[in-house]
C-alpha cells in the first residue's frame, strides 16, 4: 500500500514535490534543467535553473491557505514594490498567458497546489538578525507600509483580513495531545486576551497590505542591501501588526535588536501609536498562530515537532499572562 504523504520522510516528500515543481516550471513555459531544494517548510521552495542561465525561485504552496485571488494580489504587489520603492524583492514571473501563478496537480497530496515563480535572490541570509539588519528591516518595513497605503490589488486579486489572532485559520489548538486542564485554560485565556486586543485596534481602522511574516528567515543581503521575500502570508492589517510579528522573533535576545528595528522604522515614518499592552498581545498572538499552524502542517519536520512545540508555546503564553510581557526565553 502506498504510504500517505503526511507519513513520509522529508526526503520522500521533497521527491514528490520536485516532480510537481517540474510540471509547474513547464506550465510557466520554462525548461527546468536543474531543480534544487531551497526550503521544505510551511511551503516548499526550489531553485530552478533554466537554459538561458537564469536561476529562479519556484514555490509550491504545500501548506498554504492562499487562494488564486490571494496569489494574484501577492505577485502583483511584489511587482509594484519593485517598481515603486527601493526595497529589494524578487521580481515575479508571469506565465505565457500572462497569469501570476499556475495550479498544478499534486497526486500525493490529493489536491492541486498553487505555484508561483520569481527571480532568485543571491546573497547570505539575514538570520539571525543583528543591529544593522534589524535597523534595515525597520526602514524597509516602513517603506512597504507607505507604498501599501496607496496601492490596491488588481482586478481578480484580493488579500485576506489579518484582524484576528489566527488570521482566519481553523483553530485546532485544543486538539493538541496531552493537554491538561491548566494548559487549556492558558490557551483559552491567551486567545481571549489577544482577540480583545485585535478588536480594540481594528475598530474603525483603515487596513493596508502587510507582509505579515518579516523575520530573518525571509530576508537576505542581496547586492549589499536587505531584500525581502516570501509574501505568502500577506494580508490586510495594521502596520503595528508587522512590527509586532518581527518583534516576536527578537524577544528573549538582545534588546538592542528591537530598539534598532524601531529606530529604523522611525527613520522613514512615525511609529504606529498603540497601547503597550495591546502591542504585547499582538506579539503573543504570533505564538498562538505558529503553534496552531504546526499542528495542521503536512511537512514531516513540522509534524515531528508539533507536540513538543505546543508545550513550549503554552509555557511562553503562561509567562505572558502572568507578567504582561511576552518572551521566547522561558526558564
Amino acid at each position: 500500500m502506498v504510504q500517505p504523504y503526511v507519513e513520509r520522510s522529508e526526503a520522500e516528500q521533497v521527491a514528490s514535490l520536485r516532480a510537481v515543481a517540474r510540471r509547474a516550471a513547464a506550465a510557466f513555459g520554462l525548461e527546468a534543467q536543474r531543480v534544487e531544494l531551497a526550503l521544505h517548510g510551511y511551503n516548499t521552495t526550489f531553485r530552478v535553473e533554466v537554459p538561458d542561465g537564469r536561476r529562479l525561485a519556484l514555490r509550491v504552496g504545500t501548506n498554504s491557505h492562499s487562494t488564486p485571488e490571494h496569489a494574484v494580489a501577492q505577485q502583483a504587489w511584489l511587482s509594484a514594490i519593485a517598481e515603486q520603492t527601493d526595497v529589494r524583492v524578487p521580481e515575479p514571473l508571469r506565465t505565457p498567458e500572462g497569469g501570476w501563478f499556475v495550479s498544478v496537480d499534486a497526486p500525493d497530496l490529493g489536491r492541486r497546489v498553487l505555484v508561483t515563480m520569481a527571480s532568485w535572490l543571491d546573497g547570505p541570509d539575514a538570520d539571525p538578525l543583528e543591529p544593522r539588519s534589524a535597523r534595515a528591516l525597520g526602514r524597509a518595513m516602513a517603506t512597504l507600509h507607505a507604498q501599501a497605503a496607496e496601492w490596491t490589488p488588481p482586478a481578480g486579486g484580493a488579500l485576506p483580513r489579518l484582524d484576528t489572532p489566527l488570521f482566519g485559520d481553523l483553530d485546532v489548538l485544543d486538539d493538541a495531545p496531552d493537554l491538561d486542564a491548566d494548559d487549556r485554560a492558558v490557551l483559552r485565556t491567551a486567545r481571549e486576551r489577544a482577540s480583545a486586543a485585535f478588536g480594540r485596534l481594528h475598530r474603525g481602522a483603515a487596513l493596508r497590505p502587510l507582509h505579515a511574516d518579516l523575520h530573518g528567515g525571509n530576508l537576505k543581503w542581496h547586492d549589499g542591501r536587505l531584500a525581502i521575500f516570501d509574501f505568502d502570508d500577506a494580508g490586510l492589517g495594521l502596520p503595528v501588526l508587522d512590527i509586532a510579528i518581527s518583534t516576536f522573533y527578537l524577544r528573549g535576545g538582545d534588546p538592542a535588536l528591537e530598539a534598532a528595528l524601531r529606530d529604523g522604522y522611525a527613520e522613514v515614518a512615525p511609529l504606529p501609536e498603540a497601547d503597550a499592552a495591546d502591542v504585547e498581545a499582538l506579539v503573543a498572538s504570533r505564538q498562538l498562530l505558529l503553534a496552531n499552524a504546526l499542528l495542521v502542517s503536512t511537512t514531516a519536520e513540522h509534524r515531528a515537532q508539533a507536540v513538543e512545540y505546543t508545550g513550549v508555546a503554552i509555557a511562553r503564553l503562561r509567562r505572558w499572562l502572568d507578567s504582561g510581557t511576552f518572551t521566547l526565553a522561558v526558564r
